[in-house]
């Protein structure tokens, strides 16, 4: 590795498992210092000490705002103060618009944007005092075209693209720069379901890269991001679909 993030203070939501714990060994073995924080509190302590003394674990429920000014005091009294945070806890909620209960639609709003929210607003003073940030908004292929039954998700994730260009904005004069990454199908925990393996999917033999993503394709992507070799890359958006945004592969035919 390179130290492409060296001496850096990052904190991971959602670092227990899949996309995250993937960012977080990242950083690590690239010369950061990680919190790993989620609510899955043995998954994530064992995520932790796996990676070892650059990494510890904080318990965080991303739509609590006290607790995010714990877990942030908690990275700075460990390691110093916070240079990268990765937005990446969110949660799916499949349902019929016209089945969907308000109350699960608000849940997943709550989790998925004002979670990304809560996270932003807390760690810019300690960016400040960093000298300088990155903040990587997890969205989704879902933040950039409809998708059935997800509405909810995908609802969140069209609006933490506003979110995110907005602290962009207003962020960079404090060379804060904000930006979202936008997997596409990913195999994560969150999304395998018992007796399917969507690897198989038919949806994946059409995509211009034909298989489903795997986390070792997103993290390096938050990495750059995160690195000095994006320094000058703020409110932008970056797909990591196999090619599933540039258009309907069903047209290609037996190509």
């Amino acid at each position: 590795m390179t130290g492409r993030v060296d001496r850096r203070v990052a904190i991971v939501t959602g670092g227990a498992r899949g996309q995250g714990e993937a960012e977080a060994r990242l950083f690590a073995a690239e010369g950061a210092k990680v919190v790993l924080a989620d609510v899955l509190d043995d998954e994530g302590r064992a995520a932790a000490e796996s990676i070892g003394d650059a990494a510890r674990f904080e318990h965080l429920d991303v739509t609590d705002e006290d607790n995010w000014k714990a877990v942030v005091a908690a990275t700075e009294e460990a390691f110093g103060p916070v240079s990268i945070l990765v937005n990446n806890a969110g949660i799916l909620a499949f349902n019929a618009i016209d089945r969907q209960d308000a109350a699960e639609f608000r849940r997943v709003i709550d989790i998925n944007l004002t979670g990304a929210f809560l996270g932003i607003k807390s760690v810019v003073p300690s960016m400040k005092r960093a000298g300088s940030g990155s903040i990587i908004n997890i969205s989704s292929n879902g933040g950039m075209e409809g998708l059935p039954n997800l509405s909810a998700y995908a609802s969140s994730k069209w609006a933490l693209r506003g979110l995110s260009r907005s602290a962009a904005i207003e962020l960079g004069r404090h060379d804060i720069r904000v930006n979202t990454v936008h997997p596409g199908g990913i195999d994560t925990p969150m999304t395998r379901f018992e007796g399917v393996d969507q690897t198989k999917a038919p949806f994946y033999k059409y995509l211009p890269l034909k298989r489903i993503g795997t986390v070792d394709d997103v993290a390096p992507v938050v990495l750059f991001l995160a690195s000095d070799e994006a320094r000058y890359v703020t409110g932008a958006e970056y797909a990591v679909d196999g090619g599933h945004l540039a258009g309907d592969g069903t047209l290609a035919g037996g190509w």
